[in-house]
């Protein structure tokens, strides 16, 4: 079991680890914009559609990642001065509630529309008209990531509030 856990942070890790480098490339597509607008002029049909994508793309994808190293928002005034075994509980009770249910309606509702995307072949609505369907697609593949890392999390506080002790 601690192989699979440790497998699905792994996977986790270093999709944050390589996609955290697109902020690279939408900053460089923002500068363009903003250098071709401004001093030449010339603004293109492109950059826009194409920077909302990758921001999208960017965003979501990192978002197992930001699981896996407690990145997401949190309120801690109270949390933070349980014991680990009650913050374990607190954790295991918030997952069963919220977590779990939210993150399979998303992967079922994400499946369904990036499957009706890809079937009509969508495409934007602007004069540039970039494909929608890969985008649309990462939708799932976001919710996939975050529920496998969100399992692998609620393994090991169950672990701890069963056994007590560290989770690993």
């Amino acid at each position: 079991m601690k192989k699979v856990l440790h497998f699905i942070d792994i996977v986790s890790e270093w999709t944050g680890r390589i996609f955290s480098w697109m902020i690279v490339v939408l900053t460089l597509l923002v500068v363009l914009e903003v250098v071709l607008r401004r001093f030449f002029g010339r603004p293109t049909i492109w950059n826009f559609e194409v920077t909302k994508q990758l921001y999208a793309f960017h965003f979501m994808i990192v978002s197992a990642y930001a699981l896996l190293w407690k990145a997401h928002v949190a309120i801690d005034i109270i949390y933070e001065r349980l014991s680990q075994k009650t913050k374990a509980i607190c954790d295991v009770i918030t997952y069963i509630i919220f977590f779990f249910p939210f993150l399979s309606v998303w992967l079922y509702q994400g499946i369904k529309y990036a499957a009706r995307s890809w079937a009509i072949y969508e495409t934007s609505w602007s004069v540039f008209g970039p494909p929608l369907y890969p985008i649309k697609t990462v939708i799932p593949v976001t919710a996939f990531l975050l529920l496998i890392q969100g399992i692998a999390i609620f393994i090991r506080k169950l672990d701890v509030v069963i056994r007590g002790g560290n989770s690993w």
